[in-house]
């Protein structure tokens, strides 16, 4: 039976006049701990000397925050992973409401004020994010992780209808949410599954082996290229670095926006570095490469970011890093002798 409801209505007027609503979590009847805090290495990052200098600014985090994370050497304490129960949660065009509180889901939520909504009786198990929503890069890194608690935790629901590669992961990954824009749910969980402990790289090492088996076939490297996707990088000198790599150390030289996700598997599984411009796009050979691989991220030396250093060094993986020269906040251009010479610090 479709209800209505004004909640999102009375929530879009609050925000209007400025008010801040909290978050749904500090509705939770019920709080529970899934896994430990642990402890993670944050490794230095392999890179010549002279490269971090370059770095003029930053994204996601300060420079200082960005130069230590890749200066590394020092333990970081990971929050633990909690669980979380609500009651009567009403989910509207991508906004969870409990009372006053509200979490966004996507991004452009919240356009219509007022709306129906079925009553859900299930257990329902909500895993997706803002972030992953409006990055796939995190929806792959996190939200598919995440997924695997909500699979155990009750009915695994989600707002956004997959694009892209993301049904092709979907079906690898056995990941078969319900996907609703408006229900009323009488029990829902969420999850606090933030950090990067000991549980979650449990669950990345499940996922590598989900996508590139046990023992997939190795090869020196891959290059994916970025090219003009997401935000602007724009590396000059793409093609003439991966076709060097290509002739040089025999790396595959892939797109990712145009391969099937079978062939990106075929690239990446067994890569023994993963190698790119900064973004997203390595977010695909980083989940899947194998243990003891190691990342080559090319970084704009106006735009640096840290964030995937947070996978590799969860997973206990390298990461090298060449910072670009020269150009404007859109473009730039790597020195391919550095880039040879940064491979050779393994």
């Amino acid at each position: 039976m479709l209800r209505p409801f004004i909640r999102p209505a009375m929530h879009g007027v609050s925000r209007l006049m400025g008010a801040k609503s909290q978050d749904v979590l500090t509705r939770a009847v019920e709080r529970w701990e899934i896994a430990p805090a642990s402890m993670v290495h944050v490794r230095p990052a392999l890179a010549l000397s002279g490269q971090m200098e370059r770095i003029r600014g930053s994204e996601f985090g300060s420079i200082e925050e960005v130069l230590r994370d890749f200066r590394g050497g020092f333990d970081s304490q990971q929050a633990p992973t909690f669980g979380y129960r609500l009651s009567n949660v009403l989910l509207m065009d991508g906004i969870l409401h409990s009372g006053s509180t509200a979490r966004h889901l996507r991004p452009g939520a919240g356009r219509r004020p007022l709306g129906l909504a079925p009553r859900e009786a299930c257990r329902a198990a909500m895993y997706e994010s803002w972030v992953g929503n409006r990055w796939f890069g995190n929806w792959l890194s996190d939200d598919c992780l995440t997924y695997r608690l909500a699979e155990n935790a009750g009915v695994p629901m989600a707002t956004m209808v997959p694009k892209g590669h993301r049904p092709s992961y979907e079906r690898r990954l056995a990941i078969t949410p319900v996907r609703t824009r408006a229900t009323l749910f009488d029990e829902l969980i969420l999850f606090d599954d933030r950090s990067h402990n000991a549980h979650k790289r449990a669950r990345a090492d499940d996922m590598r082996r989900r996508l590139a088996g046990s023992e997939p076939r190795r090869h020196p490297g891959v290059f994916l290229l970025r090219g003009a996707t997401g935000e602007k990088r724009v590396l000059r000198n793409e093609r003439a670095i991966a076709d060097h790599l290509a002739a040089r150390h025999g790396f595959t030289v892939l797109d990712p926006t145009t391969a099937a996700l079978d062939k990106i598997v075929a690239a990446c599984g067994g890569a023994s570095v993963v190698a790119g411009v900064e973004g997203s796009h390595l977010v695909h050979g980083l989940v899947m490469m194998p243990p003891d691989a190691r990342a080559l991220v090319i970084q704009p030396p106006s735009r640096a970011v840290a964030v995937l250093k947070l996978l590799t060094d969860r997973q206990q993986q390298d990461y090298s890093l060449v910072v670009g020269m020269g150009g404007d906040d859109d473009a730039f251009h790597a020195d391919i002798d550095e880039i040879n010479r940064t491979l050779d610090l393994a």
